[in-house]
């Protein structure tokens, strides 16, 4: 797994600071910089342009606001590095570590309160004490890496000294990505055609974008949520590889390549990018929730090759992460659900899924009642009905869901696990008139 990118915001070449002594940031930042961040496991990226004329290129704001961390050189007061610290904190609260010469910059008023290390420069320009500040600097960046996982305390003062801010802005999930985020109409038009004729026009619209250095980022992440879509894994694990890496290091599209790497048949990887991707960024239900897929999708490969220890084994792996997924966001069932049905297929079932059901009903009926549902909310209420073997509800929520549909894999994921609870359930030697019908109407959407 590659480390998390730390974007460097300074300077280039020889500059003078603000006594007029000529400070040599390719310097600073080859022999002090970025060797501080390789220390404390991150990876330097720097602008590999001037910012002239005004112009703000796009790579600049895909690494401002998809790079984790950051470090801004304040020496010299640069106009460019101040513009794009303020858009660092304006989409940050935290991770951004700041660093200047002393001796010869005096901080702007703006900035003075603001926690910056300083750093000494040698008669040449280039950095002096170099072992001293760079330990310190990597001491800063790796406690950054080590509050990654909890709620750190602010560096950027909009978060620290505006209380709300943002102010209910909600970063939007994968499934409503295409909802949310701008970028070319046309392209958005063409994948979505695309996407009704399957993988090769996919990849013909793939093929007309070119470098996918020079394409906007949303239209890179509608190609590869199209070939989700198409259910072209191999072709997501090999755009994910062509990406611009700040793009591809984003927990989105890390967690929908664990996603592909699983469908792919390549589980073993999967399960590692994922465990990697919770080990550094921290408990999400979106990456416990694919992780739990891992391991069901082994446990039934197992239960179908007769090992029935193994099989149970891995239940209870898929069990764990599904729980752990709804506890980092109750807020999503979609964890939920997958828990509690697993929890109905275990012989016997566990006694945990009568606590967590209501919790699980009420996460996903807030979710209803706030007005934006989508089909994996109606399809969570299609599961617990059939669960309480409650035919009025199932038959509203399959409604519901059916009318929903975005993409064709989505009620073949529903098929799935109502396919399970009926073949548990059978062997039990219940009734399952109502989880057949559910499956006919499921299967005929899927179609």
């Amino acid at each position: 797994m590659p480390n998390d990118l730390c974007f460097v915001l300074m300077p280039f070449g020889q500059k003078p600071d603000l006594s007029g002594k000529l400070v040599d940031f390719d310097a600073v930042y080859g022999e002090l910089i970025a060797p501080a961040i390789r220390e404390a496991g991150l990876d330097p990226i720097r602008a590999d342009e001037e910012m002239t004329g005004g112009i703000i290129h796009k790579p600049m704001f895909e690494r401002l606001i998809f790079c984790k961390f950051a470090v801004a050189d304040l020496t010299t007061a640069n106009a460019n590095v101040f513009y794009e610290l303020g858009l660092r904190h304006a989409v940050r609260p935290w991770s951004t570590v700041l660093v200047f010469s002393k001796g010869g910059s005096q901080l702007p008023f703006d900035v003075a309160p603001l926690r910056a290390l300083p750093y000494t420069l040698g008669p040449d320009g280039k950095p002096a004490d170099v072992d001293a500040t760079k330990s310190m600097l990597g001491k800063r960046l790796a406690q950054a890496r080590e509050a990654a996982a909890r709620e750190p305390a602010a560096d950027s003062p909009i978060y620290e000294l505006v209380e709300g801010y943002p102010n209910e802005i909600d970063h939007a999930k994968t499934d409503v990505f295409r909802d949310r985020v701008r970028y070319s109409e046309e392209e958005k038009r063409k994948l979505a055609a695309a996407r009704r004729q399957g993988a090769d026009a996919v990849r013909a619209v793939e093929a007309e974008l070119g470098d996918l250095a020079s394409v906007e980022s949303g239209v890179v992440v509608d190609l590869f949520l199209s070939y989700r879509a198409v259910k072209a894994w191999d072709d997501m694990v090999r755009l994910a590889a062509k990406m611009p890496q700040p793009l591809a290091a984003t927990v989105m599209i890390q967690e929908q390549l664990g996603l592909a790497l699983n469908r792919a048949g390549r589980g073993d990887e999967a399960e590692a990018l994922l465990l990697s991707l919770i080990e550094r960024r921290g408990p999400s239900s979106e990456t416990y929730g694919i992780l739990g897929r891992v391991y069901k999708d082994r446990w039934e490969a197992a239960a179908k090759s007769g090992k029935a220890f193994q099989a149970r084994g891995l239940l209870d792996k898929a069990v764990d992460a599904y729980l752990k997924g709804f506890e980092a966001d109750w807020r999503d069932a979609y964890p939920g659900i997958n828990a509690v049905t697993l929890m109905e297929l275990k012989e016997p079932p566990d006694p945990r899924r009568q606590e967590l059901l209501p919790v699980v009903t009420y996460a996903v009926g807030r979710k209803v009642a706030a007005g934006k549902p989508d089909y994996w909310d109606h399809a969570t209420l299609l599961e617990l009905a059939v669960l309480a073997k409650d035919a009025g509800k199932a038959a509203a929520a399959l409604g519901a869901a059916l009318a929903n549909v975005r993409e064709s894999w989505e009620p073949e994921t529903t098929l799935r696990n109502i396919r399970l609870i009926r073949e548990a359930r059978e062997k039990r030697g219940e009734t399952v008139d109502l989880e057949k019908q559910v499956e006919e109407e499921l299967a005929a959407a899927g179609r």
